[in-house]
């Protein structure tokens, strides 16, 4: 594959995490998408960024029913600005546009250390990076110095990478020529912190004012809310009726990871 500046490429990476830090053997999969041009570039989750382009366009609440689910602690959106060297991390909290400034990249230690994963010719770095230990594995077969999340400074694509205690792991599956890359950025934000995010995540309950609106299928013994922000919380009628306070169980539900990918 030959790549060029003013070309568009997508690089998608399954991505396995483990959401409770109490519960390890928990682990969520999802695919998540890096788009570039060339000078910037955009990771985001697949499913969420199809489902809301459509709903753009239709503002169907059928559509969105019907449209795959995704984790809600994939929500987020990393920008990166090559010629900046800067990040902008993306996420909603309810109805407020959260934007968290990094320009803080992993400094990493080449191995002479070589694999090769899925035909792709890879060399092994590491970095402490964010409180966790990485390794990575990146190839210069694509001249790309980019990565998933905010991992990036590498001569050359990263292709995998895990923490030392296998709580996230990004493995690249796909690539490919698209015509053009992420273009859903919120665009008025309230700016915080890292540590103020989570913060304000962790500290989230659930009311009914956070509800735009609601459907209960008894067929198939299920209620499905669409909140405010966007997300569909799909809960069990049996569960609601073994917990009639709907407030704590949605709550409970849509809690958010107590094991970030950033611990300081």
């Amino acid at each position: 594959m030959s790549f060029a500046s003013a070309q568009n490429y997508r690089f998608v990476y399954e991505y396995k995490m483990k959401p409770d830090v109490n519960k390890k053997d928990s682990i969520i999969t999802d695919y998540m998408n890096l788009d570039t041009d060339g000078k910037n570039s955009y990771f985001y989750n697949s499913t969420k960024y199809e489902r809301d382009s459509t709903y753009s366009v239709t503002k169907s609440y059928k559509d969105l029913l019907s449209a795959k689910s995704y984790d809600q602690n994939l929500s987020y959106i990393v920008e990166k600005d090559y010629a900046k060297k800067a990040m902008n991390f993306y996420d909603k909290f309810k109805t407020v546009n959260l934007l968290i400034p990094d320009n803080e990249t992993p400094k990493w230690k080449i191995e002479k250390e070589f694999l090769k994963i899925n035909n792709i010719n890879c060399q092994k770095a590491t970095a402490n990076y964010k409180g966790r230990i990485w390794e990575a594995w990146f190839s210069k077969d694509y001249p790309v110095n980019d990565g998933p999340y905010k991992f990036s400074g590498l001569p050359g694509l990263i292709v995998s990478i895990k923490d030392s205690e296998n709580d996230h792991a990004f493995n690249l599956i796909q690539i490919k020529k698209i015509k053009g890359i992420f273009s859903l950025l919120p665009k008025s934000t309230k700016q915080m912190t890292f540590a103020e995010y989570k913060k304000t995540m962790n500290g989230f309950t659930f009311s009914n004012d956070d509800i735009e609106s609601m459907s209960i299928n008894k067929q198939a013994g299920k209620m499905d809310i669409q909140l405010k922000d966007g997300y569909i919380a799909q809960l069990g009628l049996d569960d609601i009726k073994k917990n009639p306070k709907l407030d704590e169980e949605i709550t409970k539900r849509l809690r958010r990871t107590n094991n970030y990918i950033e611990r300081n």
